[in-house]
């Protein structure tokens, strides 16, 4: 398949002007690699943090930035960032082509993209992710390897398949890292946001007690999907629950909140992280982590079982998406804008001219 096809292009570090929406050169499948016309692309913080250059070690503050004219070289996933390059961490496709060699029966499938690659294996932790390290779903068609493609047979449709790769991946990622389990209590703070929320089902179909965090206004909601019990930001949570009363703290918000989570693990609990919405400089009092026996757990790389394991949650309808809103490809910076208003719960995607 030759010729031409639309996509956003991030040009550099900066704010909105630095999407590109424009025509570019199809993609062609190697060997080992197939074709996919892109049905739907969630939108993440880590599309708007590379934008902005917030990987970079000179950022300090939250991800609630709203844009940033200054050159990051060291501002991606792993360091250096492409530009100009695709972005689209989620991915909801068809295949439409395959490399020579390549399997024919994933011809016209539906699948899904593990987007994070463990391109040397899953024993060792290096890891290169689509739309961070290389061209990704904010286009009608991507490249990737044949092996990260997952076919998925259900019912949801294309935007709401396109919810789950990053923030699920990531979720299920920590789940398993922790070690989760039935019995145990399990606090999650910014349980309302994609990561968050997927969290809140995936410890639950575990058998776990799930404590929530989130906004007044979005307490009922967040409890409406799973929560057992939801707090607000402006509760003293060491009033409300008491040290050493919680197993597993999965937190992807950090910021001035970090000493209160070790202070709230019971001895030998785990505190699981993939992110730092609030801010990535937190204060360690090495005296509640070594003297309780805590384990810090850092997740990016995801397992092996992650991915598949998902689909299967997919399959058997032990999960449901939660989409909060599509918009056309065109309107990035809206979804963007919208995006970082945190507002919504779940996830907003893009759709590709067809």
């Amino acid at each position: 398949m030759q010729g031409e096809m639309l996509a956003v292009v991030t040009t550099g570090t900066g704010s909105y002007d630095k999407l590109v929406f424009k025509r570019v050169p199809m993609p062609v499948p190697g060997p080992g690699e197939v074709l996919l016309k892109v049905l739907a692309a969630g939108v993440n913080n880590t599309e708007i943090n590379t934008r902005l250059g917030w990987y970079s070690a000179s950022v300090t503050e939250g991800t609630d930035v709203t844009g940033s004219e200054e050159e990051r070289p060291d501002g991606g996933w792993n360091a250096a960032t492409p530009f100009p390059f695709i972005q689209g961490t989620d991915c909801c496709g068809e295949v439409v082509e395959v490399g020579v060699g390549g399997d024919a029966l994933l011809l016209e499938r539906r699948v899904l993209v593990r987007a994070c690659m463990r391109q040397h294996g899953f024993e060792r932790m290096e890891n290169i992710w689509m739309g961070s390290d290389f061209d990704g779903a904010f286009a009608q068609f991507v490249k990737v390897p044949e092996a990260e493609v997952f076919p998925v047979d259900c019912d949801w449709t294309d935007a709401e398949l396109a919810t789950i790769p990053c923030a699920y991946g990531t979720a299920e990622n920590m789940v398993h890292r922790a070690g989760v389990g039935a019995g145990m209590r399990v606090l999650v703070p910014g349980a309302s946001g994609g990561v968050g929320s997927a969290l809140v089902q995936l410890v639950k179909r575990r058998g776990a007690e799930v404590i929530a965090i989130t906004s007044a206004e979005k307490r009922d909601a967040v409890a409406g999907i799973g929560a057992d019990r939801v707090l607000t930001r402006e509760d003293d949570l060491l009033e409300a629950l008491g040290a050493e009363s919680v197993d597993v703290v999965i937190d992807n918000v950090a910021g001035a909140g970090f000493p209160t989570m070790l202070k709230l693990l019971r001895r030998g609990g785990r505190y699981a992280s993939s992110g730092a919405i609030a801010g990535p400089m937190v204060a360690l009092d090495m005296r509640d982590m070594y003297l309780k026996d805590i384990t810090l757990i850092g997740c990016t790389a995801w397992d092996e079982p992650v991915f598949r394991n998902l689909v299967a949650y997919i399959e058997r309808g032990e999960i449901r998406p939660l989409l909060a809103g599509t918009y056309p490809l065109d309107r990035i910076a809206d979804a963007q804008r919208d995006f970082q208003t945190k507002r919504h719960i779940g996830k907003l995607v893009l759709l590709p001219p067809a």
